[in-house]
């Protein structure tokens, strides 16, 4: 099983993920957070955020999640991944893969002087595809951390 959470930077991704962790350690499921920030830390930051390289690193979330998966770990991935083909990708390529949409608009975002203060911003200056078929969509302006955590459990334990 693969957990994908997706949105525009500050939409919770990172927020909900550790969440989700918690709740799977206590009920002793190995899992394991993929940030597609720390995997650009994990290279040094060798990718900038043109459309090019913001593909090239979803493409290494995606071999990590696959490698994850394949040995009985659940990856819990934390990406803006703002473009649908690689989605549909991802759908077709893992075993069990629950796409969960953190939708925000961006004039709800707290943090956003930081967040949106440079350049190639999905959402701002490069587009973000809608997604066409998540398995949940969160508007995290709209509910907690604990109610999104609670939707998403429901929707993991439906799709078991």
């Amino acid at each position: 099983m693969v957990i994908w959470l997706l949105g525009i930077s500050g939409s919770g991704k990172t927020t909900l993920a550790k969440e989700l962790k918690k709740q799977f350690d206590k009920e002793n499921k190995k899992s394991y957070i993929i940030d597609g920030d720390l995997m650009r830390d994990f290279f040094d930051r060798d990718l900038g955020y043109s459309k090019e390289e913001r593909i090239a690193n979803i493409k290494r979330v995606l071999i990590s999640a696959k490698v994850l998966e394949d040995n009985g770990i659940i990856p819990i991935v934390a990406n803006i991944s703002p473009f649908q083909e690689l989605r549909d990708f991802a759908r077709n390529k893992f075993k069990h893969y629950i796409e969960i949409y953190l939708k925000r608009d961006i004039e709800n975002i707290t943090n956003k002087d930081f967040v949106y203060s440079d350049k190639n911003v999905v959402g701002v200056d490069m587009e973000f595809d809608e997604p066409t078929n998540p398995d949940l969509v969160i508007d995290t302006s709209k509910k907690d951390i604990d109610e999104s955590l609670k939707d998403i459990l429901k929707v993991i334990n439906e799709n078991k």
